[in-house]
């Protein structure tokens, strides 16, 4: 390792002013009401749906437990057709649900499920198709809901890039019937940990907040079998204040990714994965995909090369998760079928991106990539 170098994260996390969050504590004491739809998370909920322009939201304590509950809204059974290329989360919430993922391979521009294959997939068994906007670049949802409503298929989008991200001035939260959030850390907008479902109907919406409260309607009702998925009201006062601060965060998000996107644009071998320009982004991810017969050297060799200088980049998806052991023995993991999946998982490299990186330390990124 080099000496006295300060380690590049791959993110710093987003933090409110400390000074502002003290009246929200003093609040939560003098309340004492600490969870179980407190006054902050009620407001939270409706200023989100008011920023994110959808119609219902629901808090979570994590995004994994949003999109398990997801799945229980609609009772899914049987398969579900999905992508590899995603966090392991998104395929656990299926398996955590008895539920059979059937994996179809991406495509090969911004790595989303390939929709001319998803159609190949169906069968009398499947009941939904679970898609990812893999780093906030938006799927192909006009294609997915043609494909849906031919089949008669539920759709549930995987969104937890996605915060704030619009299509053609569309918010993506309003594709398909279900869209997860995760306010992870690591995401651009958080309340440490924490996630939310965006549904579109009241029915969803008091389904979805019984299933997150253990099923209990009132003090004597139990009406289904639930789990505790409940944001706290430290979470949600997180989340109010970050909401203050989250435009110019994402401006500040924007000008990192533009000074990148100039520097590697000239370097052979070495493309970066953006939205197109109908999109309106949140520069939440700068991956780029290392091309080994062009490049010098491979994605490891480019990765340890980093590291070595105190680059803490991320191989972000790998490994692609029909090539772990839960998975690897399902048909529909065979390399054969998903030949751009283990491409994209073989090539990929997410670059550090935070709001305050500063322009000389993403000279010293370039720098170490072009030599």
């Amino acid at each position: 390792m080099s000496q006295n170098i300060e380690p590049v994260l791959i993110t710093q996390p987003d933090l409110p002013e400390f000074e502002k969050l003290i009246p929200y504590l003093k609040d939560i004491w003098d309340r004492k009401w600490l969870t179980n739809n407190g006054a902050f998370h009620q407001e939270l909920e409706i200023k989100l749906a008011e920023y994110l322009n959808v119609p219902y939201v629901s808090l979570f304590s994590n995004g994994t437990l949003a999109l398990i509950t997801a799945i229980q809204c609609f009772d899914l059974s049987g398969e579900v057709i999905t992508t590899p290329y995603s966090f392991v989360a998104t395929t656990h919430s299926l398996w955590w649900n008895n539920i059979k993922p059937v994996f179809v391979d991406i495509e090969n521009v911004y790595g989303n499920i390939d929709t001319s294959k998803i159609e190949a997939a169906i069968t009398p068994n499947t009941t939904a198709i679970l898609a990812v906007h893999v780093y906030g670049n938006p799927c192909n949802t006009i294609e997915i809901e043609r494909i849906a409503k031919k089949y008669n298929l539920k759709v549930i989008y995987d969104a937890a890039h996605a915060f704030g991200v619009e299509y053609n001035g569309v918010n993506v939260l309003n594709s398909g019937d279900l869209s997860i959030l995760s306010f992870h850390a690591t995401k651009v907008f958080n309340t440490f940990e924490g996630g939310a479902i965006i549904s579109h109907s009241i029915e969803n919406k008091k389904r979805i907040d019984l299933l997150k409260n253990f099923g209990i309607q009132d003090e004597d009702t139990i009406v289904s079998v639930g789990i505790n998925a409940k944001m706290n009201e430290f979470q949600s006062a997180i989340g109010l204040l970050q909401l203050q601060e989250h435009d110019e965060r994402i401006s500040k998000r924007k000008k990192v990714f533009e000074y990148y996107f100039d520097k590697l644009n000239s370097i052979d071998g070495i493309r970066l994965v953006h939205s197109d320009k109908n999109t309106l982004s949140n520069y939440a991810y700068l991956p780029i995909l290392v091309d080994s017969e062009i490049y010098p050297i491979n994605r490891d060799e480019l990765f340890i090369k980093l590291k070595n200088q105190e680059i803490i980049a991320r191989k972000y998806f790998y490994p692609l998760i029909s090539n772990i052991e839960t998975y690897k023995s399902l048909e529909s993991s065979a390399k054969d079928n998903l030949k751009v999946a283990n491409n994209f998982s073989n090539q990929v490299i997410c670059l550090p991106i935070f709001p305050d990186l500063e322009f000389s330390v993403i000279d010293r990124i370039i720098n170490i990539i072009k030599s």
